[in-house]
């Protein structure tokens, strides 16, 4: 007789055939790093120590210096373009839908999939932190709103007063309803155009209740989320003008005004862990080794041996791990406030700080998107050219495209890690700059400012740590 597998072994060896979406490291081989992780580890750690001396010891508060206004504006611009601006992307939309209804069931024969995971939600959100807030010019589902306005006078001023205790709740519910969709619902093509119908139609209802100005700043998640990239971008629009300024500024003109962005700040951070997370071995090994023993006690047998009947359970773990996971960062963000308060003697209030310093932690959020997603641009992004000819995979040619860019660039995958060690680093780098920088605001003096931060590059460095760990774990199918 065989000996029998381990349990941990075989758990590995079941769940690495469960379906599931395209992994976030995008690649499913193993990498050995060209040298040993702790190396990455110490460097990180000692780039942030060093940065954060350099910039306690120059950084000064002449905000007027970090961010100015240009000499010139182009007014005329945007608003020469806006219409037909607003008319493509409400026709990306259309498009989206109606191919996902009556297009090719094959996810990467329709154009639904590829246009909408990774072509608007990834790489337009990188253009967003490049080139500014656009969306809210083109907001298809604003335009939707607005013509429906055209058609029903009052339509778009609401029937109600938006609550302020909702705040960014809405958006923050709709966010997590996606995350959760992206990881866990299995999309295709069909699915997708469902769920976008749904959502356009709670978009119009939200504002057929509170009016477009409060939902489309409140309520429309894909608004918020852009509009916190946008902060980051050299380019801001003001009714029709182009203002220019030096990039990551806008994180400093305006702090967080409640709670519930500062959540979703934080989810945009933890869901990207998350992911990554939970596609490694370790995570799987969290919950089918079962090292205390609760499912043994449970189900009387070892897990692993009970894996039919434990794995809606181990479903409803990791969607409950990931809707609490903003509210585990908040914890671990406030401990880091709180002793900011402590070690400072600060009078203002504990909310105050963790709301001015929210935004600081935006060029984390950034970077760790990118280094987890970026390849899928490469490696399935590119075929949107040929999708643009044949949208519904019927086999059309309708621009001459259908043949380019079918096959996906594969980069060598230790170029892709210190890619994403440098991406890391930078974000890092930059948001303990910003933190600074608003201390500097804060705090009566330099040293004090100082001071202040020091459990702030703790937190950096935690989060350093976190992100390169995650990235180096081996990792199995979803």
């Amino acid at each position: 007789m065989r000996p029998s597998r381990p349990p941990t072994t075989l758990a590995l060896a079941l769940l690495a055939g469960l379906p599931g979406a395209a992994q976030a490291h995008s690649f499913g081989r193993l990498y050995n790093l060209p040298v040993p992780f702790w190396m990455y580890i110490y460097g990180a750690t000692a780039a942030l120590l060093l940065s954060f001396l350099l910039v306690a010891w120059f950084a000064t508060a002449k905000e007027e210096t970090f961010a100015t206004r240009a000499p010139k504006t182009l007014p005329l611009a945007l608003s020469g373009l806006k219409p037909l601006l607003r008319l493509i992307a409400l026709c990306g939309l259309l498009l989206t839908v109606a191919t996902g209804y009556f297009g090719n069931a094959d996810p990467y024969r329709n154009f639904s999939m590829t246009f909408f995971w990774i072509v608007f939600v990834l790489a337009y959100a990188y253009a967003t932190a490049l080139f500014g807030d656009l969306y809210a010019a083109i907001n298809p589902w604003r335009t939707l709103a607005e013509s429906l306005g055209r058609l029903i006078p009052g339509y778009t001023r609401g029937r109600w007063r938006y609550p302020r205790r909702l705040a960014y709740w809405p958006a923050l519910a709709f966010y997590m309803a996606f995350i959760w969709i992206e990881l866990f619902a299995h999309t295709r093509p069909f699915s997708l155009a469902v769920t976008l119908s749904v959502y356009s139609l709670l978009n119009l209802l939200g504002v057929w209740a509170f009016g477009a100005r409060d939902w489309f700043r409140y309520g429309e998640f894909f608004a918020v989320f852009l509009r916190l990239i946008a902060k980051m971008a050299p380019f801001a629009y003001e009714q029709g003008r182009l203002r220019l300024r030096r990039p990551f500024s806008g994180l400093l003109e305006q702090p967080a005004e409640r709670w519930s962005l500062l959540v979703f700040v934080l989810f945009m951070l933890s869901s990207t862990a998350f992911d990554g997370l939970m596609a490694t071995r370790t995570w799987l090994q969290l919950f089918w080794s079962d090292p205390w023993g609760i499912l043994e006690a449970w189900v009387g047998t070892k897990a692993i041996y009970a894996f039919p009947t434990l794995r809606p359970v181990y479903f409803a773990f990791q969607s409950f791990c990931l809707l609490i996971s903003p509210f585990l960062y908040l914890a671990v963000y406030l401990l880091a406030i709180g002793l900011m308060k402590l070690i400072t003697g600060s009078r203002l209030p504990l909310r105050t700080l963790a709301l001015r310093f929210a935004l600081s932690l935006l060029p984390i959020v950034l970077v760790y998107n990118i280094t987890h997603y970026y390849t899928l641009i490469l490696t399935q992004g590119v075929k949107i050219v040929s999708l643009l000819s044949d949208p519904f995979g019927r086999g059309w040619n309708l621009f001459g495209t259908a043949g380019l860019f079918r096959a996906p660039y594969l980069p060598d995958i230790g170029l892709v890690w210190h890619v994403q060690v440098g991406l890391i680093l930078f974000g890092h780098i930059v948001s303990v700059y910003l933190a600074h920088l608003e201390a500097l605001r804060l705090f009566p003096s330099r040293g004090k400012a100082a001071l202040s931060q020091i459990p702030m590059l703790l937190l950096m460095v935690l989060f350093t740590g976190a992100g390169l760990w995650i990235l180096a774990q081996p990792i199995t199918s979803r």
